[in-house]
């Protein structure tokens, strides 16, 4: 909440509008004074990393006039709220009685007429707020990543002490109507089972339980984990607690079992860099929203959709959630795309036996480029989606390079338990490309029987990929359905928004500017420098940047020089002179030949001498390690299952006179996300928008983005609104009750 407060402060003081916090809720509005106080610049600095106190609250008649009476007094006639549905819908019906509250302040003699003519309309907007995810119409609210993040750090603790004791751990999360705190825990970890509201469980549940727990620990697993969302219920509409779940494991199998209900956990710690920049780019559409509004334009929130903002009228989303909240099987989160999207994958991952007819067809993995977090979910789901579609699968150790050696062997179901919160890449994997090798790829792509590939990786993978498409003149054993999935921080996979992997290396890189803010701001008058990974490809440095509250972030794609550095300095002399005594710079490795880290170091500590000092960190390869963040086992493990379904309709298409033969375009893809949705975008189609020399995509979509980290910065520079967010509606023709 803290960065969409600070966003949409300093855009609005930007615009040249009078800001004001309400302290308290909406009983800040009621008892006024001291509760409405004007905003200032270095009033938001440093809140990035801190969680915003919040209070909930309802007025009466009498309470909403003395709020009116107050707002009017100050001039105030935009108001942007931020919290849940109730929040929300509060606001709207302050907005919408506001006429008739200033007609009777008027009449009780509160406000002149004049007053009420100045004050004759009130726009608002809102940004959800909520750590369920349990508002319609934004695939993430403000929040929920964070949440999933406590969330994650508690499984992935447990893991290691239940596997140490062979133990069945039931964790309760948070989620009353909304079970999708639940439900993306259970994809991240590969839970046993998850209970949530949306989807009471069918009758018998406890007898399938029990099988699936003797199941795994059959198969050789020393944990079990189940997860529950506190709302949980049956069919018939009663409560399914942690505890009544405990009692069943233990007096039916006898098994070691443990509860961890995590209550107000998941509500604290550091925001995630996603909650921030989310935050960060609804606070500025709100603003931009209000500006931009009519007396008859409706209140809206502000949401995301895939990697896009959008506005959506705030009572059409508050309507279809009230009403969805009437009917035991279609709870509210229903209504999402990537609720059901992420419920259907874990439906067909958990399937743990394979079918009795075979496909007799193999499908390999390859991991290829630099290792990232995030790749081995996406190898774990592949596979196991593979072994449920009744194919073979097989592993390719050590890239191209094992490719071509004949390091292929089966994996299995087993083989890839727990791979979901390990960092790197199981597999091995290597940089090399199939160019120099390809007598010997296509030799064990025969040898094998390889009917399909999937290729995990960076940039290598692409081009990798590309060079197999190439060489299908030649070699035929290579007219074979591929898939590419964008897996490397730096996020510069053609084809595709993100990449796996890029989520872990942001909070990695945020992380570690809090410590050096924190550090700045204890000594005063410190600037430091940081230098991020990402080759060419300015995304973690832009995007850190903004998560971080960076003063700067050099980048390839956008050009500098002496001038720029010059007016950064002086940006930094003038930002000394306030109470905000620190400077965060940061630099991608790449960003410029001869403005390397070191001159820009030195040039700063030079032109600062006596105002400020100077450090430098470059970050390094710790930026590829550690485990997965919750949206890069998630993000993984969704591409990997759509890699395999994919293939198998497209082996299908291929199949001719009693063997595979693929040589279209189209039967090799790269598997991205775009704006939207998931999608796949043949490799030769995308080769026109890709600068191979520099080995980043031609496009790129948070190049829009970088002037709102210039403007948080304060600089003075224009903000581009030509491609602001349109009003969209939520409620579609035909009912999703189906009336």
């Amino acid at each position: 909440m803290n960065a969409a407060v600070r966003a949409t402060v300093r855009v609005g003081l930007y615009t040249g509008a009078k800001v004001y916090f309400v302290h308290e809720g909406y009983q800040g509005l009621v008892d006024g004074g001291e509760n409405i106080r004007p905003a200032t610049w270095e009033s938001v600095s440093m809140m990035l990393q801190l969680v915003t106190p919040a209070a909930r609250t309802s007025a009466s008649r009498d309470g909403r006039m003395t709020a009116a009476c107050n707002l009017v007094k100050l001039g105030i006639t935009n108001l942007c709220v931020i919290g849940g549905d109730g929040s929300l819908t509060g606001a709207n019906a302050f907005r919408t009685e506001w006429s008739g509250l200033l007609h009777d302040l008027v009449r009780a003699g509160r406000i002149t007429d004049e007053e009420a003519k100045k004050s004759s309309h009130l726009n608002i907007v809102g940004m959800v707020g909520s750590i369920d995810n349990d508002f319609c119409g934004t695939d993430m609210t403000i929040g929920t990543d964070s949440a999933l993040h406590r969330i994650i750090e508690v499984v992935d603790a447990i893991t290691t002490t239940a596997q140490s004791h062979q133990r069945t751990f039931i964790l309760e999360v948070m989620g009353r109507h909304c079970g999708y705190l639940a439900l993306v825990t259970a994809l991240a970890c590969g839970a046993d089972w998850v209970f949530i509201p949306e989807m009471p469980p069918d009758e018998g549940w406890e007898n399938h339980l029990c099988r699936r727990l003797q199941d795994q620990r059959a198969r050789g697993s020393r944990l079990n984990v189940i997860i529950v969302a506190e709302g949980a219920m049956s069919r018939d509409g009663k409560p399914i607690s942690s505890e009544q779940i405990k009692k069943l494991v233990t007096d039916r199998l006898g098994f070691d079992t443990r509860t961890t209900v995590l209550g107000h956990v998941q509500r604290g710690g550091t925001p995630s860099a996603f909650d921030r920049i989310l935050g960060s780019r609804m606070g500025v559409e709100a603003v931009m929203a209000l500006l931009e509004a009519t007396p008859d334009t409706p209140a809206c929130v502000v949401s995301l959709s895939g990697n896009q903002a959008v506005r959506l009228p705030l009572m059409e989303c508050v309507q279809v959630v009230r009403h969805t909240l009437n009917y035991q099987h279609l709870i509210l989160s229903m209504m999402c795309r990537s609720f059901e999207n992420n419920w259907n994958t874990y439906k067909q991952l958990a399937h743990i036996n394979p079918p009795d007819v075979k496909s007799n067809i193999n499908v390999a993995i390859v991991n290829i480029g630099a290792p990232c977090a995030g790749m081995n979910a996406a190898v774990r789901s592949a596979v196991r989606m593979g072994i449920i579609q009744g194919h073979t699968m097989l592993a390719v150790h050590d890239g191209f390079d094992g490719l071509a050696h004949g390091q292929v062997s089966p994996i299995t179901w087993t083989s890839v338990s727990g791979w979901t919160g390990k960092g790197g890449s199981m597999l091995g994997t290597k940089r090399s490309l199939p160019g120099k090798m390809l007598e010997e790829i296509s030799m064990n792509i025969a040898k094998f029987n390889i009917h399909a590939l999937v290729i995990v990786g960076g940039f290598e993978a692409y081009v990798g990929g590309l060079e197999l498409v190439q060489a299908r003149e030649t070699y035929e054993e290579m007219c074979i359905p591929m898939v590419v999935i964008p897996a490397t921080v730096s996020n510069n996979v053609p084809g595709s928004d993100f990449s796996i992997g890029a989520d872990t290396a942001l909070n990695t890189i945020t992380s570690t500017c809090d410590r050096i803010k924190q550090s700045a701001a204890g000594t005063k008058r410190r600037v430091f420098i940081v230098e991020t990974m990402g080759g060419y490809c300015g995304y973690l440095a832009t995007m850190a940047g903004l998560a971080a509250g960076a003063d700067a972030a050099y980048i390839f794609e956008e050009k500098f020089s002496i001038k720029d550095l010059e007016v950064n300095v002086e940006h930094l002399v003038e930002k000394m002179k306030t109470t905000v005594k620190r400077g965060l710079i940061l630099r991608n490795e790449n960003s410029n030949a001869n403005y390397t880290t070191d001159f820009i170091f030195n040039l700063y500590s030079e032109e600062g001498k006596g105002i400020f000092d100077c450090r430098k960190n470059v970050l390094g390869h710790m930026q590829q390690g550690g485990t997965p963040t919750p949206f890069d086992r998630n993000f993984g493990t969704k591409m990997g299952a759509k890699s395999v379904l994919w293939l198998t309709e497209k082996l299908k298409e291929c199949y001719r006179h009693g063997r595979i033969f693929a040589n279209t375009p189209d039967s090799a893809c790269v598997l991205g996300m775009r704006k939207r949705a998931l999608t796949f975008q043949p490799l030769a189609d995308l080769k026109g928008d890709t600068d191979l020399e520099h080995r980043i995509p031609k496009t790129q979509w948070w190049l829009k983005i970088r002037p709102i980290m210039k403007i948080l910065a304060k600089y003075n520079i224009k903000l581009d609104t030509s491609e602001h967010a349109d009003m969209e509606h939520v409620i579609k023709k035909r009912s999703p009750l189906g009336k």
